[in-house]
């Protein structure tokens, strides 16, 4: 009901090639299920943007996409009509697009999902890590192999790495936080406390006599 309005939601779907069209077909038509409207029904999937700039930006984004050459293969519309007076209601935006394109690099914080095709593990991992932000990433596949890289050091370098789940969402039990333009440091988790203390090294000598480097006396 955020309407791609989070800090995690999922921007891009890096997809092998090889079921590339089928999975975009199946992504069409669960989109064509979503039910649009008021977040207080309890339908309802999408609700609003923000506000008409939001609604501007998302229009705007959809103009650039075609600009740097993708391609829109479902909604991106304004809704109009009962129940959509305010203007903020739309259509989520599904895009073919390479993961170059200057619109890709950016969190337009609306909901757009852009398509991406790979074909090895290692250019999956290029194209995912290839942008600027590195908050939240997930990964599914039943090979625990790939699973296993995506959370090594030679996979994910986003704060949060999910398999079989969604990059939206956190787990309250877990640091929350990211790396690159995201910035650093964590929330939440079992270290959460460290981000409001400072640290102090204190010695205390107990005993009536100081100390003495190894080897030094002193004749008293």
């Amino acid at each position: 009901a955020t309407a791609g309005q989070r800090c995690t939601s999922t921007r891009r779907l890096i997809i092998q090639d090889s079921i590339f069209d089928a999975f975009s077909k199946k992504l069409i038509a669960a989109y064509k299920q979503l039910r649009i409207g008021n977040p207080l029904n309890e339908e309802t999937v999408v609700g609003p943007l923000v506000d008409k700039a939001a609604v501007d930006t998302f229009v705007a984004a959809q103009q650039t996409i075609i600009a740097q050459g993708g391609r829109i293969i479902f909604g991106g519309q304004v809704l109009t009509g009962e129940g959509y007076e305010s203007g903020c209601y739309v259509v989520p935006c599904i895009a073919e697009v390479e993961n170059h394109y200057e619109i890709v690099q950016d969190e337009t914080f609306a909901p757009i999902v852009y398509l991406i095709k790979y074909h090895t593990m290692d250019e999956a991992i290029e194209f995912h890590n290839g942008v600027p932000q590195g908050l939240s990433s997930a990964i599914f596949s039943r090979d625990i192999l790939e699973t296993e890289r995506f959370l090594s050091h030679e996979g994910s370098d986003c704060g949060i790495a999910n398999v079989n789940i969604a990059t939206n969402g956190a787990e309250i039990g877990g640091a929350f936080g990211g790396e690159k333009d995201t910035g650093g440091g964590r929330e939440s988790g079992s270290d959460a406390w460290k981000a409001y203390m400072r640290r102090q090294t204190n010695t205390i000598n107990f005993s009536t006599e100081l100390p003495l480097a190894q080897g030094i006396k002193f004749d008293m």
